[in-house]
């Protein structure tokens, strides 16, 4: 039962919606006379709303990058249809990823992530993992156990 009451409330918000007072009808406006052209006058007006609200999703992108530790690498920011595209370049693996989370958290439907990673973050990153873990990413319970080990 509790799984259903979100979408209860949310039913009973929308129909409260739907019983606000009614348009005013326009005086004398020809109505069209095939179901085709009422359609597509109906989507006109979407994409200029579109195109705002990417306009304001990539300038929301640009301001997390921007205030995030990753705003030296200039990464490039472009958003269509709600799909964020980024590009650039970086010498560390991780903000490639943490520049998507950053574009998804911003409300992006896709992310397109053509950030380049530099070979020599590459082989870091590879060396680390070969390495294993080091001393502060060791579990405590490892740790009573290695030093337990030594006594």
């Amino acid at each position: 039962m509790l799984h259903y009451m979100p979408a209860l409330a949310f039913l009973a918000a929308f129909a409260g919606l739907s019983q606000a007072a009614p348009a005013a009808k326009p005086a004398a406006t020809p109505t069209p006379t095939t179901t085709a052209t009422a359609p597509s006058a109906r989507k006109a007006p979407a994409p200029a709303s579109t195109a705002q609200n990417d306009a304001a999703l990539e300038k929301d992108i640009r301001a997390r990058l921007e205030k995030s530790k990753i705003s030296t690498n200039k990464f490039t920011v472009r958003v269509q249809g709600g799909v964020a595209t980024l590009e650039g370049k970086t010498g560390v693996l991780q903000h490639k990823g943490t520049a998507t989370r950053l574009a998804r958290n911003a409300g992006a439907l896709k992310v397109v992530n053509k950030i380049e990673v530099s070979e020599e973050a590459k082989q870091k990153s590879a060396a680390n993992l070969e390495a294993g873990r080091r001393r502060a990413q060791v579990k405590r319970s490892e740790a009573s156990a290695r030093s337990e080990a030594r006594r």
